[in-house]
């Protein structure tokens, strides 16, 4: 199966190995192929601010060459001036391993201007990039304003300073810390044809609230962690999730329906959507039934589908306990979970819900795996979930 490429602009960047740059040559024609190693999804973050400064820390899923970063202004309403992108590896907090940090060009120059509503990508930067590395980006805006993008809940320690510092290894200008990513919407590496990602769509589960901050104990990258381990050539993973994300209607983010094509079906090398998400549509108590949310199903099926990727269906978790809970909820979620199950119209099926519910009450997450809030699964249960995935299901290498 081919997958669908970005069809934003060319543009490029420098490539780290653990400490250092270490350049390779162009790779050949006809044998290579760009894969998202390291993916968020974008909403609107706040307000920009003019003379700062970003040093953001990612983790990598899939290894290669030419590492390549796309930046996104697609909630502004107005144009986005970068003046200054670098990107290191991260030694500790903000500060960089010595001579890990490279500039970062667009089109050979070094600013670039990003139109209200697109994404740009960089140029690709020569040199090899290890799989699971701490990636630092680190961007200055000179007259950012109006709403900015990027991705409020990392889950990640990042760092912001007034002025330009991106180019210093160091961490004394680098003191304040945020929660966010800004403006930060992808990064891609070169890797053998044969090499491909998955995208796991969802919400806050997938996003990875309650798990812990800067140890990468999300659900996604447990699924990465087990794909490095594998004989599978499917080695990157996009986490698209996004805190209260519902599949139908906006609100927390624009509804997976409406992100699809940015956040999903844009990305180099994807073979398989994971589609996890659905609890915020059933525990809101709009009207939404369970014939709405199949329909909601069916078209992401069918735009994945058409875009020649494979789709994967999560079973929605238990909640019970959680304040949003009734019998009329959970009616509506087991028969979107028959769906699921039997349907026949997803490519493959995990079950979350088997994975996390309680024998006692399945109605409910067993304590073990439970946060507290009833809802979502701590480091534990992120694991639970990640093992519960049959791995030779995301290999749609024959497509759907």
């Amino acid at each position: 199966m081919t997958a669908r490429r970005t069809a934003v602009g060319g543009l490029g960047v420098v490539l780290l190995a653990a400490a250092a740059l270490h350049a390779t040559p162009a790779a050949a024609a006809g044998g290579r192929h760009d894969v998202v190693t390291w993916a968020a999804s974008a909403d609107r973050v706040g307000e920009g601010a003019p003379d700062r400064g970003y040093r953001m820390v990612v983790h990598t899923s899939v290894g290669g060459s030419d590492l390549r970063i796309r930046l996104s202004n697609a909630f502004g309403d107005r144009p986005l001036t970068l003046d200054s992108s670098y990107v290191g590896v991260q030694k500790s907090g903000a500060e960089l391993k010595p001579g890990s940090n490279r500039p970062l060009t667009f089109g050979g120059g070094h600013t670039v201007t990003i139109p209200a509503g697109e994404v740009v990508l960089s140029d690709a930067l020569p040199g090899r990039l290890p799989a699971a590395t701490n990636l630092v980006v680190s961007l200055h805006t000179p007259d950012a304003a109006g709403p900015a993008t990027g991705h409020g809940m990392a889950m990640q320690t990042s760092y912001t300073t007034q002025g330009d510092h991106t180019a210093e290894e160091g961490a004394a200008h680098w003191t304040d810390t945020t929660g966010s990513w800004f403006y930060l919407d992808a990064a891609t590496v070169r890797t053998p044809a044969t090499t491909g990602a998955v995208v796991a769509l969802g919400d806050s589960i997938t996003d990875g609230w309650q798990s812990t901050t800067d140890l990468n104990r999300r659900w996604p990258d447990y699924l990465a962690r087990r794909l490095r381990r594998a004989a599978t050539d499917v080695r990157g993973v996009a986490n698209e999730g996004i805190s209260g994300n519902k599949v139908l209607a906006d609100g927390a983010g624009q509804s997976a329906l409406n992100r699809l094509d940015r956040d999903v079906l844009s990305l180099p090398g994807v073979r398989t959507v994971f589609l996890f998400e659905g609890v915020n549509d059933i525990k809101a108590h709009t009207g939404v039934t369970a014939a709405d949310m199949i329909a909601g199903y069916r078209r992401i099926i069918e735009r994945a589908h058409a875009a020649g990727m494979c789709v994967v269906g999560a079973t929605v978790g238990p909640f019970k306990g959680w304040s949003e809970w009734d019998t009329a909820a959970e009616g509506v979620r087991q028969e979107v979970n028959a769906f699921v199950r039997s349907g026949g119209e997803f490519d493959a099926v995990t079950d979350f819900d088997r994975a996390l519910r309680s024998p006692y009450d399945p109605e409910r997450i067993l304590p073990f795996f439970d946060n507290g809030d009833h809802l979502h699964p701590n480091d534990k249960g992120m694991q639970a979930l990640a093992d519960a995935i049959d791995l030779t299901a995301l290999d749609c290498a024959d497509g759907p």
